[in-house]
């Protein structure tokens, strides 16, 4: 994986945490599944009882960047805001499949987008780049499969087939997301300052527990990306 030198410039305050498992065992949510993510929305209830969700530091770093590429965040929410909003609207976490659950809760649980990817659907390398437009992203429309493109300019994640996740952190395609039947996968947290090292690398403790306790014998190995050093 690696940062485009233009959006390493652009962003020079970015890092990223991958954490890359193997030998995972999937399934449908589940009782644990729900317990982890029961435990994040009572914990982002507690944490924004007195503060608003654009004034968290986190939140309203990813706004400002997302202004920088020219998305409109109120309408176009990295995933750990729509994720939270959620929940402070009254709502539940979505309950997808073991694996995009324990992220998820890691996500809400330290404020951070952090999304997963199956390594045995993503081609080539990985880049985090500015769009040119023309790159397909493959998600679906009326329930149907439809392939999108990005805006030029946008900041996305692509591998060498195409995009698998819009907006920096906004949608994940449905090419390589996790399903029941993963066994191989990363996982990323996107971070942008005041977000330290030190922050990101305990919600990657965080992360890596889960995938322990509801995938036994999983193996998970660690990546820094870092936008100073690209």
């Amino acid at each position: 994986m690696s940062i485009d030198p233009r959006v390493a410039d652009r962003f020079p305050t970015y890092h990223a945490l991958v954490l890359t498992a193997r030998d995972l065992t999937n399934g449908p949510s589940d009782a644990r599944s729900d317990a982890l993510l029961r435990e994040a929305e009572e914990h982002v209830r507690r944490i924004f009882t007195s503060l608003a969700l654009p004034e968290h530091p986190h939140i309203a770093a990813w706004r400002e960047a997302y202004r920088a590429f020219g998305v409109k965040p109120q309408r176009t929410l990295n995933s750990a805001e729509a994720l939270i909003s959620r929940v402070l609207k009254g709502g539940e976490l979505p309950r997808v499949n073991r694996l995009v659950d324990a992220y998820n809760a890691a996500s809400v649980r330290f404020v951070v987008p952090c999304g997963g990817e199956d390594l045995d659907r993503v081609v080539g390398r990985v880049t985090l780049k500015f769009a040119s437009g023309a790159e397909p992203f493959d998600s679906t429309k009326d329930g149907a499969p439809f392939v999108d493109r990005p805006a030029q300019g946008e900041v996305v994640w692509a591998d060498e087939r195409g995009v698998t996740c819009r907006a920096w952190n906004w949608r994940q395609g449905t090419r390589t997301r996790l399903t029941e039947e993963t066994t191989r996968a990363y996982f990323l947290f996107d971070a942008l300052a005041p977000m330290t090292r030190e922050e990101s690398g305990a919600a990657g403790d965080a992360l890596e527990e889960m995938l322990h306790a509801l995938s036994s014998g999983c193996r998970v190995e660690r990546t820094w990306l870092e936008a100073r050093k690209a």
